[in-house]
């Protein structure tokens, strides 16, 4: 089956949150809560090198909501259910829909750090990818510097693959290690576990 033929919601919930692909109309939202992170998102993404303008942040919410339809990658938005807060981004990307398989990540908007929002995120992302996508493989890569989002990764449980070292060189130029955590979905030839 064609990736654009996949019937699958654009949101599920959380706990706390509304998760969902993004929609026209999102970049007031966006821009605020990256402006908001722009100091902690820095070191890590390359998106993240200067503050965007509102049409710049409309722009990405319309092409995020495009390639979500034609399910070329499904970004994600974190709201807090209830409100047009948004508290930040998740995904799954890289996606090779002949596995399946998915890489999962994400970013947390600085006010809203240290409260379990992301861990809560990118296991109901996680649950999406194995329950709805039927996914085989999800994963989740990072600097090997960036001890925070390592941390996601071990609270839930997704075994440490590897150490890629000097495998690519960060968004200022220099080389870096990546880590890669990974789960795979134990099939019934025994192949692989979910754990």
């Amino acid at each position: 089956m064609k990736p654009i033929m996949r019937d699958f919601p654009d949101h599920f919930e959380s706990e706390r949150l509304l998760i969902r692909g993004p929609r026209p109309g999102d970049g007031p939202a966006l821009n605020a809560a990256v402006i908001d992170s722009l100091a902690e998102l820095k070191p890590w993404m390359p998106w993240a090198q200067k503050p965007p303008t509102l049409e710049e942040s409309e722009e990405n919410a319309r092409r995020g909501h495009a390639r979500f339809l034609t399910r070329e990658d499904l970004w994600l938005l974190l709201f807090l259910k209830g409100t047009h807060t948004m508290v930040g981004g998740s995904g799954l990307h890289r996606i090779n829909w002949d596995v399946p398989s998915v890489e999962i990540g994400y970013w947390v908007r600085t006010p809203y750090a240290g409260q379990g929002y992301i861990t809560e995120a990118v296991a109901a992302i996680t649950d999406f990818a194995f329950d709805v996508l039927v996914a085989r493989r999800a994963f989740i890569k990072c600097d090997a510097k960036n001890e925070r989002s390592a941390a996601v990764a071990r609270r839930l449980n997704f075994p440490l693959e590897g150490t890629l070292h000097c495998d690519t060189r960060d968004h200022f130029g220099n080389l870096r290690d990546t880590l890669v955590f990974a789960k795979v979905r134990k099939e019934e030839s025994g192949v692989g576990s979910k754990d």
